[in-house]
């Protein structure tokens, strides 16, 4: 699993005009899903994610969490996060998950991290046409890759 972590002061996802989620402070979560993944990829995802301190203390350091702040999540499916670009300008796509395998664990993902954080995740939805607005806070963006634990 692949994901860009942006901190946000406000996000939203709409589809076909209508918004599908938004949040204030918190995160804008693109997640994106290989055939490889597993559910040991997405708990230890899950976990970094929430457990990420980025935000904010009353320093003015980094050292607070997404709990930490009451901050929310914008989970949205991003299968482009695992572009192949080596050949050509016309990028593959093939390392990403297809649906029948996506759908499940991004789904599966909206449920730990709904557990791990006490509320509900605002989504996108899975394979529509979206469009995705944010402010950057910061800006703070971090990658995150399950198969490059750095």
């Amino acid at each position: 699993m692949r994901a860009v972590i942006q901190r946000v002061s406000e996000a939203s996802c709409k589809v076909d005009g209508e918004i599908t989620g938004q949040i204030g402070i918190g995160f804008l979560v693109l997640l994106g899903i290989e055939d490889a993944d597993t559910d040991e990829d997405l708990q230890w995802l899950a976990q970094k994610i929430t457990g990420l301190r980025v935000f904010s203390d009353e320093n003015g350091l980094m050292n607070k969490a997404l709990g930490d702040i009451g901050g929310d999540i914008l989970l949205i499916s991003q299968f482009t996060l695992f572009a192949q670009t080596k050949k050509g300008n016309r990028p593959s796509f093939i390392r990403a998950a297809r649906p029948d395998k996506a759908i499940p664990m991004y789904e599966q993902m909206i449920k730990t991290l709904e557990n791990i954080v006490g509320k509900k995740i605002a989504t996108g939805v899975f394979g529509a046409d979206m469009k995705v607005s944010l402010v950057n806070d910061g800006p703070v963006t971090i990658t995150i890759d399950t198969k490059v634990r750095e």
